[in-house]
């Protein structure tokens, strides 16, 4: 049985403190953790942050639940499936451009877990910095399962499908065109009613949070009341859970004997939140030339590096053009972060097929890239009045370290081999 709070199916809101309770008086009054919590419930502190992180820094919630978290017995290993994490060394870093076919929708029952693939990173969680990227197809939801990251948080982007994430915090809606991030340690399970897909960044950094808008000033980009953060749900099951946790770069699982999404009550400002990018404040040149794609940060982890990102959450949302005498695509460009592309829906204007949704692109620390031929000859000639792109959103997770692929990712069938022919037709430029 699941219950939920009657109330609003969200709360906005991001890095805010929140109170939430499924059922009223959950929550003690006064203190986190009196002599004894209300109901016979067990208080629980989730810390996202050490202790004495700054206070603008400190991430922490509490949680009420009907037993307590420890009451399990031991992990073993899991099976890993296509799942790699950092340090990334199965296989040679690579300088070549990459470009792979959407992952195919499996045959097989498969749930999120199951459905899960890794593509590449960099860094490694056990010295918190870098990113696993990993991408999943599935078509069932998780049964009597729930999964937790305790090597970073993840950031997800779904592609395709209607999906629900469970968690032990409360339940978050998604569909294509929002993003749902859970916290680091954050249990849950994954439900659909039909084939799924979609993108995660595992951040194994700093915290995302929303950038700095600097000479922007006070307006722009992502508004934290849009992000939302879900209302308390528990659920009184008493049966075998298993519960697959990433740790250390491993699986391992166990097997409680209830859900574990069993929190009456929480509060604190760690929390699952998910962001609609329809929502999205774009910023742009009203005057000439293309501006960098930071302007385009939704989110950002970073480094003890100020301005060099462990992480960018970067999108390419519909929005007007109206730069005069100017290219406006993306222009050709070399870069010392590396981007990993994804797109959601549509098309990329930088690119004129080969890059579907569902698809992925890396160009990696200094690999020249840019517009194919049949982008550049288009905009090269095109009537520059003000015109909108519509029925699009691409992103890119964009990172201070150059991105290894794995094993998988370098031998996929998915893999585009004949991606950097989208630049051979090039004429040579006339010089007198």
């Amino acid at each position: 049985m699941t219950t939920r709070a009657n109330a609003p199916a969200y709360m906005p809101g991001f890095g805010n403190h929140f109170s939430t309770e499924a059922v009223a008086g959950a929550l003690p009054e006064g203190r986190n953790s009196p002599q004894r919590a209300p109901m016979g419930l067990y208080a629980e502190q989730l810390s996202g942050t050490a202790f004495t992180a700054p206070r603008t820094e400190n991430r922490r919630s509490w949680l009420y639940r009907l037993r307590p978290s420890a009451q399990h017995p031991a992990y073993k290993p899991f099976d890993q499936g296509r799942v790699r994490s950092g340090p990334f060394h199965e296989a040679p870093p690579s300088p070549n451009r990459m470009r792979w076919d959407p992952l195919p929708m499996p045959k097989q029952p498969t749930d999120w877990v199951e459905g899960l693939v890794t593509y590449g990173g960099n860094g490694d969680p056990e010295t918190l910095s870098g990113t696993g990227i990993h991408l999943y197809a599935a078509n069932r939801s998780m049964v009597d399962r729930v999964f937790y990251c305790a090597d970073g948080e993840l950031l997800i982007v779904p592609q395709a499908g209607q999906q629900v994430f469970v968690t032990e915090m409360g339940r978050v809606d998604a569909r294509p065109g929002e993003v749902v991030l859970i916290p680091r340690g954050v249990r849950f399970r994954v439900e659909c009613d039909g084939e799924i897909r979609g993108y995660v960044c595992e951040n194994y950094g700093a915290l995302f949070r929303l950038p700095d808008l600097g000479p922007i000033g006070s307006n722009g980009l992502a508004n934290p009341r849009d992000f939302e953060t879900p209302v308390a749900a528990f659920e009184d099951v008493d049966r075998p859970t298993e519960c697959v946790q990433k740790f250390g770069g491993r699986l391992y699982a166990t097997t409680f004997d209830h859900s574990p999404l069993d929190v009456v009550g929480w509060h604190g400002n760690y929390a699952p939140c998910k962001y609609d990018t329809a929502k999205f404040n774009t910023i742009g040149t009203v005057s000439f030339d293309h501006p960098d794609p930071s302007i385009f940060t939704v989110l950002t982890s970073p480094s003890e590096t100020p301005g060099t990102a462990n992480c960018d959450f970067v999108i390419f949302p519909p929005r007007w053009m109206v730069a005069e005498d100017t290219f406006r695509p993306p222009w050709f460009h070399r870069n010392v972060m590396s981007e990993f592309m994804g797109l959601v829906i549509g098309e990329y204007d930088a690119k004129e097929g080969g890059f579907a949704p569902g698809g992925a692109s890396l160009h990696n620390c200094m690999s020249g890239h840019g517009p194919d031929q049949a982008s550049y000859d288009k905009a090269v000639v095109a009537d520059l009045k003000p015109v909108k792109i519509e029925n699009t959103l691409a992103f890119m997770f964009e990172t201070r370290m150059p991105i290894r692929t794995t094993q998988w990712a370098q031998t996929s069938p998915t893999m585009q081999l004949d991606y950097d022919d989208v630049w051979t037709g090039f004429e040579k430029g006339r010089v007198k």
